[in-house]
């Protein structure tokens, strides 16, 4: 669309008049759209910031979507001559426009814009006609002409003057041409085959040397602007006498085609020129018109004998497609005679420009799950060459996501054609080859880079499913448990990883009151000492969620296992008055042979392992010759028979020591009254288990009805086993024969594990099972097989299971068979001792 003011002209005849008409036409024109195109019409040499048209308006565009869209105009000119007032919206000029250097002579000068938006991206053409103002005056070359003209030179006789050149265009052109006033010549004028009236200098009136040898004439001329300008050229005419025949070209105008690839000193053209005039007033000397430019003398040059002209420089089509070359003959004669002609000479072109290809946008980055067909940059090609030469057509390489979609006159939108992942090819460079149709075919190829941003379509991944972290107990609070980790194949906010703890119960707690984790690098840190005695084994949910959104997030389970430590010393649960830190006071008689049973002393350990095996030994004693105490089952007995000498009160200080590093101990006292005519066997174990105490009584009933009804219990405990062991090849029930094979619990599972120690006359049973959060389905037995009445004691009974039962038979019925549980079989040897 455009906008042409009205132009106040001169008449000066009926071409001017059409002129006039004209611009009156485009007065009332104010909005005309061509093919669908925007074009705008402006003078040239507007000033710096004088607005085109409204661009924003004319698209349809608010003010708002020009910061938005940012909306911004691309010359295919090479040079930006226009910009857009982001304020208005309006397209206003942002460079001086001279319409003759941008088009010349032609008539109509058009520039294409190339409007850009974004978000969506678009382009839209539009085109600025450039129309010419008066702002040139006709100019001669030459601004004095020196004519030699023979008195002899009859009436009539026509003198071709230098023309004047007007970069204007239409009525701002040149017009006409005066000569001032005199008596001997007048002006005329000779069309040629352009259209281009040449002036001519006319003889009225017969030259007389003698009475004038010089005249001066003012040739001026005219253009057809409003106000009018003009330009002169003086002349000067030298009236001579003699050689009055001027050298004549067989024609007045040669026209001929050189390809644009022709080589240096090529033969172009052969002029020839006559004169009538014999002697050296008919010789004839070639060269070239005094106004020829200086690009065209750097071209070509003319055989000033020969007349032939002959190429000495190179020719490109896309420069100059047409020279027009003045040559002029002259004699030798005095004074000398010339005559003139014009060579037009065409340029034909060859293939000889690769195409471009030209980036109208910069390519933006593109979402990994961009849908087909979105636009990622805008594209155009063009060639130097004509015809076929210029005509390009673009590909892409095969496989590519990407291809090219046709826009308009080699414009193209460069848009996804399939799937993209970045993780995969987190950049494209697309290599675009255009290639022109001529022969041979010339191309060209541009690498474009297109960068694919990040989705967050990539959970994290721990690197195992599940961790087992073996902690020992008595730990410091706040020290590190253990740090897991995580990949993420996504990029920036999308890989930046948050790790939180799953709530869950741990015996009724919440697991966060036992631990907490860094967020930021995975390191799980306890809330305080653990102890194994109260917990064993807990498991905690780990949660890893990026950044991105939506979040995505994995867990992974980390399994704690509590390692236990030797923080107990062993506690005196019999004799029961030791127990609760009195002194044991004891009886036997005087008449008591060795091997006496005195008492025994039965202790326990809250520990597990080697830290709960419990020994014995006398640490003081009034006579250390009588008593002895059993290493391992805590028996006191006589060590030789009882003198008549001997003291009747001693008194024992035994001291009672686990197995474990540091070595735990503690030490009960026991007085033995050494009594005469004493012939009942002093109290053991038995005895004291059915004294009338109540307690006593209770803990007798139980362990009674414990050994009646689990006998039938512990063989369908061992069938449920191996039904297990069955099913699950994985799971197995192993039985450690020594301490080594026993020291450590290290990968316990859901399965029934149990443990049988023995060393020596002590055996030492664990048992753990079920689910490995379970606390409850834990539980040790410790037996003395050499006890003369087996007395049975057991520590941290289970209340939920009756595993301890299997136990508490094994060892308390059997105290002389060692029992071997492997696989799916269960069997039993008797100990030969």
């Amino acid at each position: 669309m455009y906008y042409s003011g009205p132009r106040m002209t001169k008449t000066i005849g009926f071409r001017d008049w059409r002129w006039q008409a004209l611009w009156w036409l485009h007065f009332f024109l104010l909005w005309i759209t061509i093919e669908g195109q925007t074009r705008y019409s402006i003078p040239e040499e507007l000033k710096q910031g004088s607005v085109v048209g409204n661009l924003a308006k004319d698209l349809g565009l608010g003010l708002s979507e020009i910061f938005e869209r940012k909306l911004r105009v691309a010359s295919e000119a090479g040079k930006q001559y226009f910009s857009v007032d982001a304020g208005k919206g309006e397209l206003v000029v942002d460079d001086r426009i001279d319409r003759e250097a941008l088009c010349g002579q032609s008539t109509s000068c058009i520039l294409p814009l190339q409007v850009v938006v974004e978000n969506p991206l678009q382009s839209h053409r539009i085109e600025v006609e450039i129309r010419d103002i008066n702002d040139n005056s006709p100019i001669f070359l030459t601004k004095e002409v020196n004519l030699k003209i023979p008195e002899s030179v009859a009436l009539g006789k026509r003198f071709t003057l230098e023309g004047a050149e007007d970069p204007d265009v239409g009525s701002n052109s040149l017009k006409t041409y005066s000569l001032s006033k005199n008596d001997y010549f007048s002006l005329k004028f000779k069309d040629t085959k352009n259209g281009k009236a040449v002036p001519e200098l006319v003889l009225d009136k017969q030259l007389d040397r003698e009475k004038n040898a010089q005249h001066q004439l003012l040739l001026t001329a005219i253009d057809g602007g409003n106000p009018v300008k003009s330009g002169t050229c003086k002349i000067i005419i030298s009236v001579l006498d003699i050689n009055d025949n001027f050298p004549v070209f067989t024609e007045n105008e040669y026209k001929v085609s050189l390809k644009e690839n022709s080589t240096k000193g090529i033969f172009v053209i052969k002029l020839t020129a006559t004169d009538a005039d014999e002697g050296l007033n008919g010789e004839i000397k070639y060269s070239f018109g005094s106004r020829t430019p200086a690009f065209v003398l750097s071209t070509f040059e003319i055989n000033e004998i020969t007349g032939e002209i002959i190429l000495k420089g190179t020719l490109d089509y896309e420069s100059s497609k047409s020279f027009l070359v003045d040559i002029t003959a002259k004699d030798k004669g005095t004074p000398e005679m010339e005559g003139d002609c014009r060579v037009q000479l065409d340029v034909e072109d060859i293939n000889d420009n690769a195409p471009e290809i030209v980036l109208t946008s910069k390519p933006s980055p593109v979402r990994e799950d961009a849908p087909s067909g979105t636009v990622v940059a805008l594209i155009s090609a063009r060639d130097l060459d004509s015809g076929d030469n210029g005509k390009v057509t673009l590909r892409l390489p095969k496989g590519s996501p990407f291809t090219l979609k046709p826009s308009f006159s080699n414009n193209y939108e460069l848009v996804t054609s399939g799937p993209l992942d970045r993780e995969s090819f987190p950049e494209y460079n697309i290599e675009i080859t255009a290639t022109d149709s001529g022969s041979p075919p010339l191309s060209s190829k541009k690498t474009i880079p297109v960068s694919i941003t990040d989705v967050n379509d990539n959970p994290p991944v721990f690197t195992q499913p599940s961790y087992n972290v073996y902690l020992k107990e008595n730990g410091v609070a706040g020290s590190i448990l253990y740090s897991v980790s995580v990949s993420d194949l996504d990029f920036g906010e999308n890989s930046k990883i948050s790790y939180s703890i799953l709530d869950s119960k741990v015996q009724d707690v919440s697991v966060s009151s036992y631990v907490y984790i860094n967020s930021d690098n995975g390191s799980i840190y306890s809330m305080h000492s653990f102890d194994y005695e109260k917990l064993k084994v807990f498991q905690i949910q780990v949660q890893a969620k990026d950044q991105g959104s939506p979040s995505l997030s994995s867990n992974a389970t980390v399994h704690v296992f509590i390692l236990d430590q030797n923080d107990n010393a062993p506690a005196v649960i019999y004799p029961s008055s030791a127990a609760m830190g009195s002194l044991s006071h004891q009886r036997m008689p005087r008449s008591a042979k060795a091997g006496h049973l005195v008492t025994k002393v039965t202790a326990v350990d809250a520990d597990s392992g080697h830290n709960a095996w419990i020994s014995y030994k006398v640490a003081e004693a009034t006579d250390a010759s009588l008593f002895t105490v059993n290493l391992y089952t805590g028996e006191v007995r006589t060590k030789r028979a009882v003198y008549e000498h001997d003291d009747s009160s001693q008194r024992l200080l035994i001291e009672i020591k686990d197995d474990g590093e540091p070595v735990q101990s503690t030490t009960v006292t026991v007085s033995i009254l050494i009594e005469d005519g004493l012939h009942e066997p002093i109290l053991d174990l038995r005895h004291k288990v059915s004294e009338p105490s109540k307690k006593n009584g209770r803990i007798a009933l139980y362990l009674i009805l414990s050994l009646a009804s689990v006998s039938v219990l512990s063989v369908v405990t061992f069938l449920i086993l191996a039904v297990k062991c069955i099913r699950n090849s994985r799971s197995s029930a192993s039985c450690c024969t020594s301490r080594s094979d026993c020291d450590d619990y290290k990968n316990p599972n859901r399965n029934l594990q149990i443990q049988l120690n023995t060393d020596g006359p002590i055996k030492y049973v664990e048992v753990l099972g079920g689910d490995m959060l379970s606390q409850s389905q834990s539980f040790r037995s410790c037996m003395s097989p050499m006890s003369e009445y087996s007395d049975f004691t057991l520590i941290k009974p289970s209340s939920t299971t009756d595993f301890k039962e299997v136990i508490s038979v094994l060892d308390a019925s059997l105290p002389d068979s060692t029992w071997t549980f492997e696989s799916q079989q269960v069997s039993r040897e008797s100990d030969k001792q």
